[in-house]
């Protein structure tokens, strides 16, 4: 599959030869430096943009051959821009509820109970229930991710792709997103997870894969055991890293040089 750039006159693909299947109940991991191609691999995956060459398939349809809103009710999508689309004054709560309506506005007259029931579910295990009634835009950083999250649960999509979700957070907030996401697998294990990020210390022990982006093409795909190596993340990131596992936990240090 491609993906075009314009660039002072010139053509750049900013995906290359991708070939990538992921199955229900993998958890990915999506890496790789600054410009790979992670964040428009991903945006294929939500079926937000169709590829320049190639094929995409989406939970067993075709991109250029199906409904694409009723795909995109199928797929849970959560970028960092998404905090910035919802009314100051909604609280927590609302903003998880929009979630059923797939809308930014809050319509509690479309709730079913249902739908109140699951957003309380949901706000309990991303650990913001003690805070359903706070405006969303006084919660934290990460408190607001946390929703966002939550949010693109309601619909009980099959497939949920998180772009950096643990961008700019501090430690406490970082493990609470990530024990929430732990407890996500445990409650939904067909749900297919991707996300991206720069960090190993990011990703949730749930992580089963990971696929190794550079310069918009894979450098390695497969099970974490294969492709969470030092070997593996040196060749993709082209500097010599280091990778040790604790427990379900990741960390990579870069070789420093010295004079």
């Amino acid at each position: 599959m491609w993906r075009w750039h314009q660039a002072s006159g010139t053509r750049k693909a900013l995906l290359g030869d991708v070939s990538w299947t992921v199955h229900a109940g993998e958890r990915w991991a999506l890496l790789g430096p600054n410009g790979a191609g992670k964040t428009t691999l991903l945006t294929l995956a939500a079926a937000a943009g169709f590829p320049s060459r190639g094929s995409v398939e989406i939970l067993g349809t075709t991109m250029g051959r199906t409904d694409v809103a009723r795909l995109r009710r199928q797929i849970g999508f959560v970028d960092a821009r998404d905090g910035y689309r919802f009314a100051p004054m909604l609280t927590a709560r609302e903003v998880v509820r929009t979630g059923a309506t797939g809308t930014i506005g809050y319509f509690e007259e479309r709730l079913a109970m249902l739908d109140v029931d699951r957003a309380d579910t949901l706000l309990g295990t991303f650990g913001l229930g003690r805070l359903a009634d706070r405006r969303f835009s006084d919660c934290s950083h990460g408190e607001r991710k946390r929703a966002l999250i939550a949010r693109a649960l309601m619909a009980q999509p099959r497939l949920l792709l998180l772009d950096e979700p643990g961008a700019g957070l501090d430690l406490p907030g970082r493990e609470l997103l990530l024990a929430a996401l732990a407890r996500l697998a445990d409650l939904d294990p067909t749900l297919a997870v991707v996300v991206t990020t720069h960090h190993l210390e990011e990703l949730p022990g749930s992580t089963t894969h990971a696929l190794l982006l550079r310069d918009g093409v894979v450098s390695a795909a497969g099970p974490v055991e294969q492709t969470l190596t030092g070997a593996g993340l040196s060749s993709c990131f082209g500097i010599p890293i280091s990778v040790a596992r604790a427990g379900d936990r990741w960390s990579a240090v870069a070789a420093t040089t010295t004079a």
